[in-house]
């Protein structure tokens, strides 16, 4: 395997230079250029020909945002945006940034090992990403709303990973009306969950909030897990509520599918509908093979709509899946389940 070829763009000397110096030190990861801005990166892409790009939201003379605007539908290059705390980053997987990943504070950019490692797993990921634009406002094509009797005690479970963020956008977006609860992880980091949460919930039917521990799953009501805590579904007298905990990773990442997957099969039986979505790895297969042997109804992205066809992937080929769709018709499988 040849080493994957790596740009970065960045504004700050210090950064570049950091961040060429510790990637460089991966075997699979070769940085062929840096660029201090878009029009610089630019020429470094025609002249090199990278892989991977890593790219800095606020730069002068173009920022990033607009750079991928102009940049994705000539040239898709799998980006991964390094950003401090902004939400801007969603609007960047929209236009087809692969990934994100938020941006060390000062100089901890030195001395962070975890932003390193994370980064390097994100490009080893990226090199095979398709790039898909999604819709920043998607209408609803179908009527979800259900009568009463069919949403009550049922509950909607899903997963995703990379690419996750559009294609769990296209689903919530097309939902509408009196629908079960759902309940959702999409591996994401802390304090960005609740950014995506608030943006979902200002262009959708539904309520969508970041999960609190305690939160009660009621029709109507879409919960994503906290970035850094894991979350699970448990019963509380007559009602049904999420716990939110600190816990080791599982499969790598808290939250974890797996841990929601597994609660929901055991709280739920065969009231719940599961959905893997697109991500690398395999963590939420197992927990939605449990889903289904429990009765649930199991859904799972196709590859062709994946950004990264991992995740479903895994759950396919051990009969997680009952059955497979493409992204574009994953929400009316989920009213046909109902």
């Amino acid at each position: 395997m040849r080493k994957i070829k790596l740009l970065i763009v960045d504004d700050s000397i210090v950064f570049r230079e950091a961040l060429s110096k510790a990637l460089s030190k991966d075997l699979m990861i070769e940085v062929v250029a840096t660029a201090v801005d878009p029009f610089d990166a630019r020429d470094k892409i025609l002249q090199y020909h990278p892989d991977v790009m890593t790219l800095d939201v606020e730069m002068p003379k173009m920022n990033g945002i607009e750079f991928l605007r102009k940049l994705i539908p000539q040239y898709p290059i799998p980006t991964i945006v390094i950003s401090s705390i902004n939400d801007c980053v969603f609007e960047a997987i929209q236009l087809g940034a692969v990934d994100f990943i938020k941006k060390p504070d000062g100089k901890a950019i030195l001395t962070n090992r975890d932003f390193f490692n994370d980064l390097i797993t994100k490009i080893k990921i990226a090199v095979n990403a398709k790039i898909q634009q999604g819709t920043l406002h998607k209408k609803s094509f179908i009527d979800s709303s259900m009568p009463s009797h069919q949403v009550q005690n049922k509950i909607i479970a899903i997963g995703a990973s990379t690419g996750g963020t559009v294609a769990l956008t296209d689903v919530i977006t097309e939902l509408k009306g009196n629908i079960p609860g759902i309940v959702i992880v999409q591996h994401i980091p802390p304090v960005f969950s609740d950014m995506f949460a608030k943006r979902l919930d200002s262009i959708c039917e539904l309520e969508v909030k970041e999960a609190k521990n305690g939160d009660e799953v009621f029709p109507g009501r879409v919960l994503i897990a906290p970035g850094n805590m894991q979350m699970r579904v448990k019963k509380r007298g007559a009602e049904i509520c999420v716990e939110c905990f600190e816990g080791e990773k599982v499969n790598g990442h808290c939250p974890s599918v797996d841990v929601l997957f597994n609660s929901v099969a055991e709280i739920y039986g065969n009231k719940a509908i599961g959905v893997i979505m697109t991500g690398m790895g395999y963590d939420g297969a197992k927990g939605l093979l449990n889903m289904r042997k429990a009765g649930a109804r199991t859904i799972g992205q196709d590859e062709g709509s994946s950004v990264v066809y991992g995740m479903p992937r895994v759950a396919y080929n051990i009969g997680a899946v009952e059955k497979q769709v493409p992204l574009d018709q994953i929400a009316e499988q989920i009213c046909s389940f109902i």
